[in-house]
């Protein structure tokens, strides 16, 4: 048995997508940065995947689930998928949260709580706004939230981030600051920030006592699969049906 995850960032309507440009977050913390085109996803698109996903009967995982299966080394349900959005923009509330609330499935979110607005602000397709935590908490129902750092999702190059260079000591403290935040419930989970981690980052997650951690790598997760090593596949806006259909299995 082994199971796909999704990776989800943001969600726009046609009319509101604009491929040919990156979208520039706002953010609490004093960092700027813009979103690439493939991390975007059409409502269309994504309402077509989760109508297909819910009539053919896929079950949407919870992080319980897959620590089970690589801890206790239970089964899976058939026809599992992890559900994941990176985050925390706007239209995860806006169009993410209704679409799934009405299938009744279950989801994941990966906070990075120093880029959570303290206060809530008007949609604007043009950028992409962080939510509040209030947001958050108000869609517990379905979402459950998980480490994306608190400030350490930033970029230090085209191949590095400041996780993958800092000293041991501030990446732990970054981690529990984040993992101190009510809103953070599965404080054992990381995603490492633009997928990018280096050996050791691992290795401290290991030491530290995180159970499964992901990537921003493609493919299936069995059995062996490390869990702290874990693949997501991104969604983009390009991505046709009939592909969603191959990779969710």
């Amino acid at each position: 048995m082994s199971f796909t995850a999704f990776m989800y960032h943001e969600i726009r309507e046609s009319r509101d997508h604009h491929p040919e440009q990156a979208s520039p977050i706002e953010v609490r913390q004093d960092y700027e940065d813009r979103l690439p085109p493939p991390l975007f996803v059409t409502l269309e698109n994504f309402l077509a995947q989760m109508e297909y996903l819910y009539e053919n009967r896929f079950h949407t995982l919870t992080f319980g689930e897959v620590r089970d299966y690589y801890c206790r080394g239970t089964e899976l349900p058939e026809k599992s998928v992890l559900l994941t959005f990176d985050d925390c923009y706007q239209s995860v509330a806006r169009y993410a949260y209704p679409t799934l609330k009405k299938y009744r499935f279950h989801a994941a979110a990966f906070v990075v709580t120093g880029w959570l607005n303290t206060q809530k602000k008007p949609f604007d397709p043009e950028k992409s706004i962080c939510l509040t935590e209030e947001e958050l908490e108000q869609m517990s129902d379905v979402f459950e939230y998980a480490n994306h750092t608190d400030r350490f999702h930033t970029r230090t190059g085209t191949t590095l981030s400041a996780i993958t260079e800092a000293g041991d000591q501030e990446i732990l403290e970054d981690l529990d600051r984040c993992g101190a935040s009510p809103i953070v419930s599965a404080k054992d989970v990381f995603a490492y920030p633009f997928g990018l981690y280096s050996g050791h980052n691992v290795d401290l997650l290991r030491e530290k006592g995180f159970l499964l951690a992901f990537t921003s790598e493609g493919g299936r997760n069995d059995r062996n699969t490390d869990p702290l090593l874990l693949k997501r596949n991104v969604v983009p806006y390009f991505m046709e049906l009939e592909d969603f259909r191959t990779i969710a299995g």
